[in-house]
């Protein structure tokens, strides 16, 4: 590993986390994890950014949910519903669905989409990290990755990203932000060999490791004023841009 700062983006996978991992002048390596817990043992004497594809900071009632999901919708258009809200803090560590769903209708008076309860387990174990290791809160933050495309991009994709048509589109997105994104995703997804990891979660990766990495436009987040969770971790989305996001 790189004895220089490294800016990581991480991508849940199937039970897995899919590191890619920057310096300041370009790609460094990349690894699979089996628990976040195990990225940040690997990660935290070196990184000065972890970008996840995990919500970070959680509600824990009331009707409204977070702000970040809305504010992503708004600037992605036609790929809005790339977008979902996470469970509720209690929710999120029920076992089974039904046990989920009901604390969700009872704290927020809202139903619970079954994409949102099958990312629970990676949700529980970011949280968990992040309420009994202060150390990483400075360091750990959340981002999307459609966001992330639309920033690179300058316009909204069009092309689900587990399609041919997807996948080439957020390559031109990638290359577009640095011409030597190919060689970056060609050497990411060989360092998959053995793991159960998609061409999609590999792009992914790479395009919260190039968001966290310094390099052209600035960081901005949505909302643009983000608010805190009860345990005081901020609800925001991170990405890379020369301007901020506007709605479509």
């Amino acid at each position: 590993m790189s004895d220089e700062p490294l800016y990581v983006g991480v991508a849940y996978s199937t039970g897995e986390w899919l590191a890619v991992a920057f310096a300041a002048d370009g790609f460094d390596h990349a690894d699979v994890f089996p628990e976040v817990g195990n990225v940040w043992a690997e990660y935290e004497g070196v990184a000065e950014s972890i970008l996840v594809d995990v919500p970070v900071g959680l509600r824990e009632e009331g009707e409204e949910p977070r702000p970040p999901e809305r504010a992503a919708r708004e600037v992605l258009g036609s790929r809005a519903e790339a977008i979902t809200d996470p469970p509720i803090r209690e929710a999120a560590r029920k076992r089974r669905y039904p046990a989920a769903a009901r604390v969700t209708e009872r704290k927020t008076g809202r139903d619970l989409s079954r994409t949102a309860f099958e990312r629970s387990d990676a949700i529980v174990a970011l949280d968990d990290l992040l309420q009994e290791v202060s150390e990483a809160r400075p360091v750990i933050a959340e981002a999307h990755p459609e966001v992330c495309f639309r920033a690179f991009a300058g316009t909204t994709l069009e092309e689900d990203p587990a399609t041919a048509a997807g996948y080439a589109e957020r390559m031109r997105a990638l290359a577009t932000f640095d011409r030597d994104a190919p060689p970056v995703v060609q050497r990411a997804a060989e360092a998959t060999s053995g793991h159960a990891v998609t061409v999609a979660d590999v792009l992914d990766a790479v395009a919260l490791g190039y968001t966290a990495r310094p390099g052209p436009g600035s960081i901005h987040t949505l909302p643009a004023d983000p608010p805190t969770d009860p345990t005081g971790l901020p609800m925001r989305l991170l990405y890379r841009a020369e301007t901020p996001l506007e709605a479509e």
